[in-house]
């Protein structure tokens, strides 16, 4: 019989947008159960966490009644390697030398006493599911977009519907349980021009050819939010939705002891926002990857002078290897704004979103900023990019009601003027109908939400259950690591 703890392995593709949902949801199955969690992901990311956060470390750390600890393995390439943004080489090096690495981070765990009880990937390490299959682990995958991009990409794949091709580019999609996807609404991946980053796209799609060798798909959403799509996809799949991933039972923002950002966050605009007036304050991100054009920057700020709206806007700097020219801003801006604007690199977004003087969210849409808006009662100005962003903006707009509309994405290939988006600003601000409406609207996502984690709740639940699903597997598991 095995005596070991139940140990689940969380492997994560390299990416901030995919490392934190995965690491909330280890910090929800140590809170719930007593085993340990260890999360990997590749060396050179491991370093970057390492330098922002003490907590990333090999030792396990108490977590509510299990553990959590951090390991990581190798991609085969030097640490400052380029090559890691040339995303058509990147992916296939990834999976060639980490199916090896991976491979052997597993056996290592089991000569050190910890054999692993089940193997939880996410999108773009589909081969993930291949390691575990060769060494007899059952895998789960942690879907970190909404259920209804999964609906999508789930009819793309198995062509169940017409989706928008070069011959039709600008065809509306019909899915079950869903509202009709304008072309421009369907997730840039999906469309056949393909937009930014198409090689991704096609690494999402390979994680359906292999969803058979999962035997659960966890889903960073509620069944609240989603619930007509996750009926209909509950047919087709053996889905779970587990979130929001961003709350604990109690409702408040998940604790945040072990953080993995790979900037240090900067925690005196927090203090700044105490300053600050009720709901005075707009907060701007655009996440970490997306990248505005510089004219856009210079129509946001100029915005912001005219309409004398207080706010805190994050301004990531680019990374050394992309060829992106840091973003400045107008003359004499930041002199003209000081008292009322703060500027930053980065941010503790939970905790900023939770602030009683943030009003509203200019977001780029990525599902972790939209559901940590939704989770915070915080209504938004959408402004999507790529990928699943706008069809994230479609929902958050015309489905949840808790958005006004500022982009259509790149496909528009349009700089939205300082006018358009001081009128929106205004609109969201200040104490307008649509104001109240959206806040409303807001205020009862956020009610779902934390009824859906707490004891008894749907996502808490679903986590029991997979719970008890791990438990019911771990022998079986380790029997076949022996």
């Amino acid at each position: 019989m095995n005596l070991s703890p139940i140990h689940v392995l969380l492997v994560c593709f390299p990416a901030q947008g995919l490392i934190n949902p995965m690491l909330r949801l280890g910090k929800h199955l140590a809170e719930n159960e007593a085993l340990v969690i260890t999360f990997t992901t590749i060396d050179n990311m491991g370093k970057e966490m390492r330098r922002s956060n003490s907590d990333i470390t090999v030792q396990p750390t108490p977590l509510g009644h299990g553990f959590i600890r951090f390991e990581f393995f190798d991609d085969g390439l030097n640490e400052d390697d380029p090559r890691r943004t040339q995303y058509d080489f990147y992916m296939t090096q990834l999976e060639h030398a980490g199916k090896e690495s991976l491979h052997k981070l597993i056996k290592k765990q089991a000569n050190e006493g910890r054999p692993v009880s089940c193997i939880i990937n996410n999108p773009f390490l589909a081969w993930v599911c291949d390691v575990g299959g060769d060494l007899g682990i059952p895998c789960a995958t942690l879907w970190v977009q909404s259920c209804a991009l999964f609906s999508t990409f789930y009819h793309y794949f198995h062509q169940t519907v017409p989706f928008p091709t070069e011959a039709e580019p600008e065809i509306d999609v019909k899915l079950p349980g869903m509202p009709v996807l304008k072309y421009d609404e369907i997730s840039s991946f999906l469309h056949p021009n393909k937009g930014s980053y198409k090689v991704i796209g096609l690494a999402i799609l390979e994680q359906f050819k292999s969803l058979s060798k999962s035997f659960c798909v966890l889903v960073d959403t509620y069944e609240e939010l989603e619930h007509d799509i996750i009926q209909e996809m509950s047919k087709l799949c053996p889905i779970m939705p587990v979130g929001p991933l961003c709350k604990d039972p109690k409702g408040a923002v998940l604790k945040n002891t072990v953080r993995a950002d790979l900037m240090k966050a900067d925690e005196d605009c927090m203090e700044w926002l105490n300053t600050m007036g009720p709901a005075s304050v707009v907060y701007i991100s655009f996440g970490s990857i997306v990248y505005l054009k510089q004219e856009q920057v210079d129509e946001i700020a100029h915005a912001l002078l005219n309409s004398c709206i207080s706010f805190l806007w994050v301004m990531k700097p680019p990374s050394n290897d992309s060829g992106l020219k840091h973003h400045v801003l107008p003359g004499g801006f930041l002199e003209e704004t000081a008292g009322r604007g703060k500027v930053v690199k980065w941010s503790p977004q939970e905790k900023v979103l939770a602030h009683p003087s943030v009003m509203c969210f200019l977001t780029h849409c990525g599902w972790n900023s939209s559901m940590e808006a939704l989770t915070s009662g915080v209504p938004v100005l959408t402004f999507p990019q790529w990928g699943d962003q706008v069809t994230n903006a479609k929902f958050l707009v015309d489905v949840f009601g808790v958005g006004v509309r500022l982009s259509r994405g790149e496909i528009e290939n349009r700089v939205v003027l300082r006018e358009e988006v001081e009128k929106c600003l205004t609109e969201v601000m200040f104490s307008t109908d649509k104001a109240v409406e959206l806040k409303r609207n807001a205020l009862k996502w956020t009610m779902a939400a934390e009824a859906a984690v707490a004891e008894g709740g749907s996502s808490n639940q679903n986590i029991r259950y997979f719970l008890e699903e791990i438990c019911k597997r771990s022998c079986v598991s380790s029997t076949c690591q022996d």
